[in-house]
């Protein structure tokens, strides 16, 4: 029996790694972006991603995509789409589930909240009148009754020159009045203090083991991160701290059962051209890091590697500790039927993985 054509192409091509939540040909000029995924209080998961690219409408009303499982990943259903968010990440707090982002490409900050499981959602609340920022799916940080988070201004030009900054709000106030959220003061990349580096972003808002505030970036274009010391509203630069896949956007988060810091990154292996001129376009590796105290990284264990650099990457990885396990959100780029991803930072994947006891050494 003869097989058709387009049959024998879909035999042929390799589904990506993980469970599949949502797919974007390439053709479209619309990407995946900033995965982020929450575990909700009844034990559901909800994931979300955003698109952008020339297909999109990311700089002026950015479309978000959300999504529900009910049986611990194994498969997914959208339960929601909208407009005006961008660069989001998902958080629980106080039993509301939130995204919270910018509203386009150097929007305004945005915020939404749903108490059913991210089944329907409030109208956007804005929380900021004026343009310019820029975010990700960073993780959340609770400390001196107050919730933060971080967030970065970028200035009128060329991408780069963020300034780091972060957000925060009394825990038991209504995070949906703008009214109650404080901003510090901004702080540009301080290039003669680090002594290299061009520019941060992304930051992740962590206590420190003295239960001190610290905000962690990613550093452009070189593989460590730099560290900031948060006191109310005052930024002031710590030092740079060697950190594989210190060039592409991280999340840390604490575990009290090991006292261990955690992260899955992107390092830029030395046997691809491109990691000793360009580590932020390598991303097709993701390893587990842990740290005592946020400063020395040790690597556990490689979760997902792809040999070609070039169209294939599991990025900007957003995750969830649950028991023994992490949940994993991943922006990835992959093969598929129509040619696979224009190239890897352009991902036409939204992907679930499950990294299994996480604590043991491998």
């Amino acid at each position: 029996m003869l097989i058709p054509s387009i049959l024998w192409l879909l035999l042929l091509v390799q589904a990506p790694p993980g469970v599949v939540l949502d797919h974007q040909p390439a053709a479209t000029q619309q990407y995946i972006g900033s995965p982020s995924i929450a575990i909700l209080p009844s034990g559901n998961y909800v994931a979300s991603h955003d698109f952008f690219g020339k297909g999109s409408t990311q700089d002026r009303s950015a479309v978000s995509r959300v999504f529900l499982s009910t049986d611990r990943g194994k498969s997914w259903r959208r339960t929601a789409e909208f407009q005006d968010q961008f660069w989001s990440n998902l958080f629980v707090h106080r039993n509301a589930l939130y995204l919270m982002g910018t509203t386009y490409e150097y929007g305004r900050a945005v915020i939404r909240q749903s108490t059913d499981d991210g089944l329907t959602w409030s109208a956007p609340s804005y929380l900021t009148e004026d343009t310019g920022y820029h975010t990700a799916p960073v993780p959340i940080a609770i400390h001196g009754g107050r919730i933060w988070r971080g967030m970065e201004y970028h200035p009128p030009g060329r991408w780069g020159y963020f300034e780091a900054m972060v957000m925060s709000a009394p825990v038991e106030a209504n995070l949906m009045d703008p009214a109650n959220w404080r901003f510090s003061h901004r702080l540009p990349y301080p290039k003669q203090q680090a002594g290299e580096g061009e520019h941060w972003l992304e930051g992740n808002v962590v206590v420190n083991p003295k239960g001190d505030l610290r905000l962690l970036l990613r550093v452009a274009n070189i593989e460590k991160a730099a560290v900031v010391r948060v006191s109310g509203d005052d930024l002031a630069f710590d030092r740079l701290i060697p950190f594989p896949g210190g060039a592409k956007k991280f999340t840390i988060r604490y575990d009290a059962r090991s006292k261990r810091y955690w992260t899955l990154s992107n390092p830029a292996l030395p046997q691809y051209e491109r990691s000793a001129t360009d580590p932020a376009s390598v991303r097709n590796t993701l390893v587990l890091m842990s740290s005592k105290d946020l400063m020395k990284w040790r690597l556990e264990r490689t979760v997902l590697s792809h040999p070609d650099p070039g169209k294939h990457a599991f990025q900007y990885v957003d995750w969830q500790f649950d028991g023994n396990d992490l949940v994993v959100a991943s922006r990835t780029a992959f093969d598929d039927e129509h040619g696979g991803a224009h190239r890897a930072h352009d991902a036409n994947y939204l992907t679930f993985h499950r990294v299994e006891d996480f604590r043991k050494r491998r």
